[in-house]
């Protein structure tokens, strides 16, 4: 198994988000390490996209989007729900992929907290960091594609694009 390197984060983010379907999620706790499968994403897709929380431009919340693909942006949901990020792309081209699930957690904040991923974990560099990282291990999954969930506050044509991917059970 190899730890994507940090070219495979230059990609826009509806290349990378199928791309990371089947991929294995780590994490280091102590002296453990887990592993588990990505089975869920959506792609959030520069500040033409009434979804991404880059489109009304930078503030210090969202920052993370606007560095070169490879770190983490993670952010609370409804007050209580961290959610995992990995920025796409290039520098001020704000883009990222939101990991909605893995083998065994079905919703992106039940997989923060079995993985204990918090804010303090935001900006980590993916290709760098022995904390979390992305690994490869050759395993191609099915998937679909469906419109994302939980942006009604999006417009409708950006709300009807079929920016999520789901492995096929």
């Amino acid at each position: 198994m190899a730890k994507l390197k940090a070219d495979f984060y230059s990609k826009n983010a509806l290349e990378m988000a199928p791309l990371l379907i089947g991929k294995l999620l780590c994490r280091k706790i102590g002296k453990q390490t887990i592993k588990l499968r990505i089975t869920e994403t959506e792609s959030y897709y520069g500040i033409e996209d009434t979804a991404s929380h880059a489109h009304k431009g930078k503030t210090p919340r969202n920052e993370p989007m606007f560095e070169k693909g490879g770190i983490t942006y993670i952010y609370l949901c409804y007050g209580v729900h961290n959610l995992l990020n990995i920025v796409s792309g290039e520098k001020d081209n704000p883009e990222a992929v939101l990991i909605r699930g893995v083998e065994g957690f079905d919703g992106p904040g039940k997989l923060t907290k079995a993985l204990q991923i918090t804010r303090e974990h935001n900006k980590i560099d993916l290709s760098k960091s022995n904390e979390i990282w992305i690994e490869e291990d050759g395993k191609v999954l099915e998937y679909i594609q469906t419109p994302r969930i939980g942006i009604n506050y999006a417009s409708e044509e950006f709300r009807n694009k079929n920016w999520r991917f789901v492995v096929i059970n």
